[in-house]
Order: structure tokens, then C-alpha cells, then sequence
């Protein structure tokens, strides 16, 4: 990404903007909204949501005024207003992808389903995919990325968003030829792996952070980060230590050493892993690396790195959907991604009960009061025909689960219309 800031003022002297579409106009839609509103060379002329008020609010936080948006879901119409300078606000998300301006469509609305949906009109339509939506990645990445690349098209995960962040200081590291031992985040808030929105010690904290309470419980429960983790894992090869990953209490200085073999005192089986710690990392996320070179661990030293044998680096701040229009810009000036999925899962995010369940149930969604997910190897969740938890919302049980116990295929029937579970179907096919 060279010059990427001189790149983006060309295309801005040119009148020549990259173009991008954005479906979801929630708190992360806002942001990005507001940072290209900022930026050279790059315009957000489509936004997308089930609301119309809510993308109009939107575009007036970042600074247009009501006469400045014209509200459709017709193509044509969308096309002719961002022709005459204005933005368009639509609940069509076929219209954001369609209009011929669109070069580059941001997926932030944080539903599989949708994720999958949105992607094959990309494909169809040769747009390339900026997926915050992590939830679906983690449920056909795979897949979605093989069909970009044969449609010539670049599918990648977030700048910004911890696994995007990690996946950067994880290819510099590569570069250099270190040895992974392990890349990680940080966790801030409260591990409670029965939370649910109905909590009132919740409720009142998504309240004061302005915050659905819904959204909150992901990070609570710690299902975000299990699939964020599931993310960086698929991505890189890393592995989780244990299902579920370790968890561990420990701060930035701790770090090299926590997350290094237990025979050097800490807390691996194996290196090579993804995992998290709960103290003052967050918002920072990390890699810990080492090497056998003893010219290079002297210049390490020097540079008071530490002693080893593990070294950390470290990055004390990720910035979300405020760095998303990096990753779009990357895609269209150089055909490439922030991150993306390997060829096949490394992981897989399955779905756990948070509490006794009823044949009959129908479940909810992620970050309510059914299940959470937890990572678990690929292979073992095959062979345990484990349930992926992109796939749970919407699931009937055919009988009853305990909780705590990990819901499986043959526990639930699912929806055969959803699109989301035909690519999975497609995925496991041709990538097992």
C-alpha cells in the first residue's frame, strides 16, 4: 500500500473517485460513512438499510444536508442521482451493487445471511467485497473468496477490525521469516458466558455506551471473539490451543511469556495458535514470534525486545470501520486484500448452549439468550458433525439440549431457502 495517500489525491484531481456501496448503516455503517466523507479520492454515494431515516442520519452525521440524498430503490433513479452529485439512501441492497458506479460494496451489516447474498450479487456484478461482516466469513470465507478470484475480484476481510489488524502484523512478521508462536487480542470487558440482553447489568451498559444490548452480549459472552479468532485463524493456519482458547488474565508485559510452551513457563501445548488475553491489551491486538538466529536475537535484544526466547509485537490500538475505507481503496488500486480465508476452514466457529433447550425451540440469534460460539479445530468439528454458529439462528430443535452442550446437524432442522446454507452445502463439497 505505498503511497496510498497519493494514490487516493490523483484519483481525486482526476474526478475520478473510487466508488463505494455500503449495506448497513449501523453504528459501524455510520463511521465509515463519515471517514470516506472525509478522504480524497473515494465517495460512498449508496448506503443501504431496512430503514431509510437511518442512512439519512447517517449522511447528515457526516455532514450532508436532507437535500443532498435522494431516497430509492430504483437503479436507474440511484444511477441519474449520483450522476447529478447527490447520494442515494435505499432499503434495496441488489440497487448498491447493480449501479453501475459501484466498484468496491462494504458488507457491515453483521448478518450471514445477508453477507451471502450480498457476495453473490458482488460476484455476479464484478464488484469487489469489503466483508466486516465476520460471522459469514467464518461460515463460507472459503468459498466466497474462490468465487471472487475466478470472477477477478478481490474479497477481503477489514483493515481495522482485530482480525484485519492482526492478519497485518502476522504478514510482516512472515516477511521477516520469524516463527509465529502466537497472535492474539485483547479482551476488556467481563468474560459471562451465559449472558443475554435481558440482564439488567447489560442492558444498562449498552445503554450508556449507546450500543444495542444484543451486540454487546457477542462481546460479552465472548462469542465475537471466538469468531474473530475463527477469522485469523482460517486466514493464517493458526490454530487454537484448546477449544475455545485459553482466556488468560495477563497485561502487555505478560504477554511473550504467557503465550509461549509451557516448557519455557507458559501456557501452549503447541505454538502456532490464536488466542486472547483478558487485561489491558484491548483495544491492542499482538503477535508473539521467535526465532533461532542468534544474530538476530542479539539485535533484538539491543532494541530491548527482551531476552526471549519469545518476542512481541504489538499494536495498541485497532480503529474498527474508521480504517474499513483503507481495505476498500487497497482492493480497487491494488487488487488486493487486508485478509481473507485460506482454501479450507482451519477453524470452525460451532454453537453452544447457553442454557437448557426445548425440542420444538426455534433459536435465536448470536448475542441473546440460546447459545454462544466457541472455536473449535475444523476437523474435530467435522467429525463431530458440530453445528456452525453462522448457521444456528433460525434452527428448530429436534430435541432437547442441555446446557453447555454443543448443538449438532442432527439436533436441528434448518431453513433449505436460506442461501447462506446452500454455499455452506457448496463449500463443504468442493473444500473438505
Amino acid at each position: 500500500m505505498y503511497e496510498i495517500d497519493k494514490k487516493l489525491e490523483v484519483l481525486e484531481e482526476k474526478g475520478t473517485p473510487i466508488q463505494v456501496s455500503l449495506i448497513g448503516c449501523g453504528q459501524m455503517g455510520k463511521d465509515v460513512i463519515a471517514q470516506i466523507s472525509e478522504m480524497k479520492g473515494i465517495v460512498c454515494n449508496i448506503v443501504v438499510d431496512l430503514d431509510t431515516a437511518t442512512v439519512i442520519d447517517g449522511y447528515r452525521q457526516a455532514g450532508y444536508g436532507e437535500n443532498e440524498i435522494t431516497v430509492t430503490d430504483c437503479v436507474s433513479e440511484a444511477e441519474s442521482a449520483i450522476e447529478s452529485g447527490k447520494k442515494v439512501a435505499t432499503t434495496n441492497y441488489k440497487l448498491a451493487i447493480a449501479a453501475k458506479q459501484t466498484q468496491v460494496v462494504i458488507d457491515a451489516t453483521g448478518s450471514p445471511e445477508m453477507g451471502a447474498r450480498s457476495a453473490l450479487e458482488c460476484v455476479f456484478h464484478k464488484r469487489h467485497i469489503v466483508m466486516m461482516n465476520v460471522e459469514c466469513d467464518v461460515t463460507i470465507g472459503p468459498l466466497l473468496r474462490r468465487m471472487c478470484e475466478q470472477a477477478g475480484i478481490v474479497y477481503s476481510l477489514t483493515a481495522g477490525d482485530e482480525p484485519g489488524s492482526i492478519i497485518e502484523i502476522y504478514r510482516f512478521a512472515k516477511a521477516l521469516g520469524f516463527k509465529i508462536v502466537a497472535a492474539g487480542k485483547g479482551k476488556n470487558n467481563t468474560l459471562d458466558i451465559y449472558a443475554h440482553p435481558g440482564m439488567e447489568e447489560w442492558k444498562k451498559k449498552a445503554e450508556a455506551r449507546d450500543m444495542n444490548a444484543r451486540m454487546l452480549i457477542e462481546f460479552v459472552d465472548g462469542s465475537k471473539t471466538m469468531i474473530e479468532m475463527a477469522a485469523v485463524s482460517n486466514a493464517t493456519g493458526l490454530v487454537p490451543d484448546v477449544r475455545g482458547m485459553h482466556a488468560v488474565r495477563c497485561n502487555v508485559d505478560e504477554l511473550s511469556k504467557v503465550f509461549s510452551l509451557k516448557s519455557q513457563g507458559g501456557i501452549l501445548e503447541k505454538e502456532g495458535v490464536v488466542d486472547f488475553g483478558i487485561g489491558n491489551i484491548a483495544p491492542g491486538i499482538f503477535v508473539v514470534v521467535t526465532t533461532d538466529n542468534k544474530r538476530i536475537i542479539d539485535g533484538l535484544v539491543q532494541r530491548d525486545m527482551g531476552n526471549g526466547p519469545n518476542y512481541l509485537l504489538y499494536r495498541p490500538y485497532h480503529l474498527c470501520s474508521i480504517e474499513t475505507p483503507i481495505t476498500a481503496a487497497q482492493a480497487v488500486i491494488y487488487g488486493e486484500s487486508t485478509a481473507h480465508p485460506m482454501k479450507k476452514l482451519t477453524s470452525e466457529c460451532i454453537t453452544v448452549a447457553k442454557m437448557d433447550l426445548k425440542a420444538g425451540q426455534i433459536l435465536d440469534t448470536i448475542g441473546e439468550y440460546c447459545y454462544r460460539a466457541s472455536i473449535e479445530l475444523a476437523e474435530i468439528a467435522k467429525r463431530g458433525n458440530m453445528l456452525p454458529v453462522g448457521l444456528a439462528k433460525g434452527a428448530k430443535l429436534l430435541r432437547d439440549v442441555p446446557k453447555d452442550e454443543v448443538i449438532t446437524y442432527d439436533m436441528v432442522e434448518l431453513d433449505n431457502n436460506s442461501v447462506l446454507l446452500q454455499l455452506r452445502r457448496i463449500q463443504e463439497q468442493l473444500m473438505s
